[in-house]
């Protein structure tokens, strides 16, 4: 890489992310339950409210905090220090209630106005089972009426990296929101990431991704899987070749084969780290972007931004939840060679 930094603007943001409000209510789950309630472990599920309502109900006592991919990933920003905000819409309920202090609490700025009228606010039921599996029953409610009107585009104009979260590319009204939101960072001098968030999703949109990619996207994150079904190939090493050019920066995470980091020509090979037993891989993709935005933002090297998100993500594997219960700078400080 140039020695020349990737930003030197005064954005008073380091990332500003879009994505599903969603509160995650992590349950620790027998096999029994999943079989009581027809559910395929380690699935995700897409539910409506009232099966929402009913699965919350039987479930034991949970974990609640401000989800979605997005907003983990902006939370693990905070934590490390990076100046952060998010846009998403909750109803003004109990749980949009609950979704805006937590988020506000991690450090993470939000200023979009709770619906007053529609769906209620989203909800993802995470039943992690003692072989850390998770299965995940979502609804999606009021984060998917997100629009262009929701938009602060003051704060995304303010940014030096605009995250987008693939999963809200369901909606067609988020979608137009995404583009004007990528255009207006854009304009303004910052650059846009995107994650492609779930394989089923890229199946689902896998042109209009490829647009997006080739069009408005600086810096890709994607899993293995996402990536060969991205472009259509069953070989990690194709898909590679593929994505390479599209955009600035590709970073590919292959769970404990560590991830690979491509910018041009060159390739760097990030080694997974290990840093206690596992428990629940939820958020582990969303803290390994969290982590090497943190370090993209601070002009640091690609590869050390590829290990600074290695180390996020071994750390929030061995804990129940997305959110690191320990200090990710400590974390970092300790194990960056």
């Amino acid at each position: 890489m140039s020695s020349t930094p990737r930003f030197n603007t005064a954005s008073s943001l380091d990332v500003v992310g879009i994505g599903n409000a969603i509160v995650d209510v992590l349950v620790q789950a027998e096999d029994q339950f999943l079989s009581d309630h027809n559910l395929s472990k380690g699935s995700m599920a897409l539910v409506d409210e009232d099966q929402a309502k009913s699965l919350y109900e039987a479930s034991g006592p949970g974990l609640e905090t401000s989800g979605g991919s997005a907003a983990n990933t902006l939370a693990g920003l905070a934590q490390l220090g990076s100046k952060s905000g998010f846009i998403g819409r909750v109803r003004d309920d109990q749980l949009g209630t609950i979704f805006i202090h937590d988020i506000r609490a991690v450090g993470t700025r939000f200023d979009t106005p709770a619906a007053v009228t529609g769906a209620s606010t989203a909800r993802c039921l995470i039943l992690v089972t003692s072989d850390a599996e998770r299965t995940m029953c979502t609804y999606l409610g009021a984060s998917t009426q997100l629009d262009p009107d929701d938009l602060d585009l003051s704060m995304v104009r303010d940014t030096k990296v605009l995250y987008l979260e693939g999963y809200l590319w369901d909606s067609p009204a988020a979608k137009k929101a995404f583009i004007t939101a990528a255009e207006a960072c854009r304009d303004s001098g910052g650059q846009v990431a995107l994650s492609l968030s779930d394989g089923f999703c890229v199946d689902r949109h896998r042109e209009s991704f490829l647009e997006l990619v080739d069009g408005h996207v600086d810096v890709l994150f994607a899993n293995e899987d996402e990536i060969k079904s991205l472009y259509g190939t069953a070989d990690f090493e194709s898909a590679l070749e593929q994505v390479k050019g599209r955009c600035s920066v590709a970073v590919l995470t292959r769970s404990a084969q560590g991830s690979v980091v491509l910018c041009g020509d060159q390739r760097w090979e990030i080694p997974s780290y290990k840093l206690g037993d596992l428990v629940d891989t939820t958020g582990a993709g969303d803290l390994y972007a969290g982590g090497f935005l943190h370090g993209y933002t601070q002009n640091l090297p690609l590869d050390v931004c590829g290990k600074m998100g290695s180390i996020c993500a071994g750390q929030v594997v061995t804990q129940l939840g997305p959110r690191s219960k320990v200090s990710l700078p400590d974390l970092i400080a300790k194990h960056l060679d």
